[in-house]
């Protein structure tokens, strides 16, 4: 299927801005561009608040004043180097929106200043305080869920996997399973769709650039654990892009789950690119994929 109208013409966009490929920058000017590329939201919610979850950083989006709403923790995207609580934050609300639940959206350290397992690392630690203060927030401390769209949904599987609370529900949006990054999309798709197989090993590269993890730990690559942990992980959703280097990994995550006795939804929005969740403004696959995620995270959270 050719690109999407709506979204050819924002890679158009994107390309006539003349910005130099990832992979020839360095983190910090790489992530002030991304930064400067995020307009504010314009959705507004029953309350948004900036807390400290035992040292990092998060954001949490209360859709209304019930105080035992299901909670998704979500772990944003940007290759574990770029991104922050603020690229995300429409996402975050109209997800919120979206659910009827609450969402807290975690600030995690990037790389290479803080490589694996770092990033990880305060992953588990936001989601064990959330947990913990579940009073505080307002939320049903038996209805989580972990979330997150590519790096963001890397860390959201590998969390899942390790389960340091119990989770109702994992919602990845064309997550990073493989860092190994041999599938065939790597070939199909490694130029001229906006995320690059390049910059795929520049974020890779970054986030394994200390003396812990291997392309091949499952807690880097969760295509890579074994078949009795995954079986034990709650159920999910899996969305992916056509034109993207991602796009094998995140399927074949989705049939090793399946395969394990899991149950998970798998759906590829053809036509689309790496990124899409966040275009929602310009793109309707996008606005759709959010309300797609949103509703099954829902129904997970209220069974």
């Amino acid at each position: 299927m050719a690109l999407h109208p709506q979204t050819a013409a924002l890679l158009v966009a994107i390309k006539q801005l003349n910005a130099p490929a990832l992979e020839t920058q360095e983190p910090v000017a790489a992530r002030a561009g991304m930064e400067m590329m995020t307009a504010p939201s314009m959705v507004e919610l029953h309350e948004i608040r900036d807390i400290d979850a035992d040292g990092v950083p998060a954001r949490l989006y209360r859709p209304n004043n019930r105080t035992d709403v299901g909670l998704l923790v979500f772990y944003h995207g940007g290759g574990w180097v770029l991104g922050s609580i603020n690229t995300h934050d429409d996402v975050c609300r109209k997800l919120a929106q979206s659910m009827g639940h609450a969402v807290l959206s975690v600030d995690y350290r990037l790389a290479p200043e803080f490589a694996f397992p770092e990033p990880l690392n305060d992953c588990i630690v936001a989601l064990r305080w959330a947990h913990a203060h579940a009073n505080e927030l307002g939320i049903d401390a038996s209805r989580i869920a972990v979330g997150g769209d590519s790096a963001g949904g890397n860390l959201a599987a590998a969390v899942a996997n390790l389960q340091p609370v119990p989770l109702k529900f994992q919602m990845l949006i064309y997550p990073v399973t493989d860092a190994t990054r041999s599938s065939q999309s790597y070939i199909d798709n490694g130029e001229g769709f906006r995320l690059t197989a390049g910059g795929m090993k520049w974020f890779c590269d970054h986030y394994l650039s200390g003396s812990i993890g291997s392309p091949t730990d499952p807690r880097v690559s969760p295509l890579f654990a074994d078949a009795v942990i995954l079986a034990s992980a709650p159920p999910a959703i899996v969305i992916t892009a056509e034109y993207d280097p991602l796009r094998d990994e995140g399927e074949q995550y989705a049939n090793r789950l399946n395969e394990a006795g899991v149950s998970c939804s798998l759906t590829r929005y053809y036509g689309q690119v790496h990124g899409f969740f966040s275009m929602s403004r310009f793109v309707d696959d996008g606005a759709a994929a959010i309300t797609q995620a949103a509703t099954a995270t829902r129904i997970a959270l209220e069974r």
